[in-house]
């Protein structure tokens, strides 16, 4: 197992701080230890209750679900003032500062920077995510995303992933981690060793990652080796398996032993310490995963995830259950004390790194209120309407639809599809009423059609009242099915897209961006990437003809491996 090296990259510490790290585990109880390892998520606002969990279990880090930039503020700002040892707070800014509070600048998706063929995109993202970030209190982001979208039905990384091979992930990854720079924030490559491969997912099951050694090496191998050598301080393990490397590190190991790399010392001491050479910090992915659950018991595997080369754990089940699964196993052995005080080093070495000793003497953890001001400024909001405008794509218009506006098409047969979403709430009236204020400011006269019923009525009594049909999808989600795809309100309703050969026929996907498979029928299909204000009054220009289509470099996967679908 090699150890940390707190002077050398990605920490680069002084002596004085290489002291406060050692000094602050000397001066540590064993519990207090042992608290250090976890991130706490905080379902609460409230400060009592916060605070007590802070106290009775020495938590190292924080995140927190959701809430506007004054809330969030406030939140962390209690955090940090509860906590003997500085927080690592962090967010999931995928895209902006929307993933970090829901009055947060969205930017744009891995896909959609992927589409404008534009670093650009890819680096505002990573800035604006850095700078709201930052403005709220957080100081570590789970970003950027360096899966590779390898099977079109992956739904997991379909639009976070920045392309589907090595070089297009790295040219993004890249760009995107020199935009977060710009802030003292940390960021976190993932979900090592790497989704994209297959198309279930490892919220619901164990992950396994089917690549040869070879062919690893080459593909997600590239692009960790790269970013580790270009500095990245932190990567999270994911519940994926990696079987054919890990049974070249480990001869002996046996088809039952394999294990998601949150619990295999193969893959993260023998592969991503040893071998890529990474002196960084290595977080597990969410714990209430079932890639994770299914492999032993949790009294086994929160400890395990230490003693395999993990340095914290993400997320108590039960706090008071957790912690004590965690204390027992180092006091049985099963996490040594050399791997407690080397996880400790690495914890407390990016704290360091961060400077939040410093921060913490200053009182100047949590920014002022006056620098929430960032949040969603003219500067930010002037970024997403330039990667709004570079980024959504014209897939198809096969048979020269476009354009539709209201001087010809006036009469728009709306319809709207949204998933259900699991943890993340999918589409919603809200985004539905957006749709239709911006089409009827363009000028459209709007019918929108609910598809409960499966009456059809009269062809010539549809070609008489509409002029067009617009479909709308939001569908978003994960961790409730493997694989999300259009579900219809009413089995062969009104809702289907029947009509295609009766009416001009666009349909607008808001998120995923391979619809195509379910809706190979229509003609005329656009990639849109978000659900944003912004994002569906530009796609409305752009049907209309008033701005062109910039988004061109969008990847083969839209296709969906159909003949049918380019038709």
């Amino acid at each position: 197992m090699k150890l940390v090296d707190l002077k050398v990259k990605p920490y680069y510490l002084s002596d004085e701080d290489i002291t406060w790290v050692e000094n602050t585990i000397k001066e540590m109880t064993i519990e207090e230890k042992i608290g250090q390892l976890f991130i706490n998520l905080f379902w609460s606002f409230d400060s009592d209750i916060n605070k007590k969990i802070i106290e009775k279990y020495h938590i190292g880090g924080a995140r927190y679900t959701g809430g506007t930039s004054e809330k969030v503020h406030e939140l962390l700002a209690g955090l940090q003032e509860a906590s003997k040892v500085p927080l690592l707070v962090a967010c999931n800014c995928d895209a902006g500062g929307d993933g970090a509070i829901s009055d947060g600048t969205y930017i744009a998706s891995g896909a959609q920077c992927e589409a404008s063929g534009n670093e650009k995109l890819a680096y505002n993202a990573g800035y604006v995510s850095g700078r709201e970030a930052t403005a709220i209190g957080c100081n570590w982001n789970f970003d950027p995303c360096a899966d590779i979208l390898y099977n079109w039905r992956n739904t997991i990384v379909n639009t976070r992933a920045y392309g589907t091979n090595p070089e297009d992930v790295l040219k993004y990854t890249s760009a995107y981690i020199k935009g977060l720079r710009e802030s003292n924030i940390a960021s976190c490559a993932k979900h090592f060793p790497g989704d994209g491969t297959e198309e279930r997912d490892q919220h619901l099951l164990l992950g396994v990652n089917e690549l040869s050694v070879d062919e690893w090496d080459k593909t997600f191998g590239k692009v960790y080796k790269q970013l580790i050598d270009d500095g990245l301080m932190t990567i999270m393990a994911g519940h994926i398996a990696l079987p054919e490397y890990q049974y070249k590190l480990n001869p002996n190991l046996k088809y039952e032993d394999v294990m998601p790399a949150t619990l295999s010392p193969e893959l993260i001491n023998g592969l991503l310490k040893d071998q890529l050479d990474f002196n960084g910090l290595v977080i597990t992915d969410a714990s209430h995963m079932i890639g994770i659950a299914a492999a032993m018991s949790r009294k086994d595997y929160v400890p395990g995830a230490i003693a395999a080369g993990c340095d914290m754990f993400l997320f108590f089940n039960e706090n008071e259950e957790d912690f004590n699964f965690m204390l027992e196993g180092y006091k049985n052995g099963v996490i040594t004390e050399e791997r407690l005080q080397d996880a400790l080093r690495r914890i407390l070495g990016l704290k360091a790194s961060l400077k939040l000793h410093e921060k913490q003497k200053k009182g100047t953890l949590i920014p002022d209120k006056e620098d929430l001001k960032v949040v969603g400024c003219e500067e930010h909001l002037a970024l997403a309407k330039e990667a709004a405008d570079l980024g959504i794509s014209l897939i198809k218009d096969t048979k020269n639809q476009l354009p539709i506006k209201p001087s010809t098409h006036k009469r728009i047969r709306l319809h709207t599809l949204f998933g259900d979403g699991g943890f993340e709430k999918g589409g919603d009236n809200k985004v539905e009423k957006i749709i239709i204020e911006e089409l009827e400011r363009a000028g459209f006269e709007v019918t929108l059609n609910d598809g409960s019923t499966r009456i059809k009525g009269k062809i010539q009594d549809l070609k008489d009242n509409f002029d067009a049909a617009i479909i709308f999808a939001d569908i978003v989600g994960y961790a409730a099915e493997n694989n999300y795809r259009i579900r219809w309100k009413c089995p062969m309703s009104t809702d289907m897209p029947w009509y295609v050969n009766e009416l001009p026929t666009v349909f607008v996907s808001l998120n995923f961006t391979t619809h195509l498979t379910d809706v190979p029928m229509v003609k005329t299909y656009i990639n849109a990437y978000k659900d944003t204000r912004e994002v569906i009054r530009q796609t409305i220009e752009k049907m209309m003809g008033e701005s062109e289509f910039k988004g061109t470099h969008f990847n083969e996967h839209v296709w969906c491996n159909k003949w049918e679908t380019r038709r």
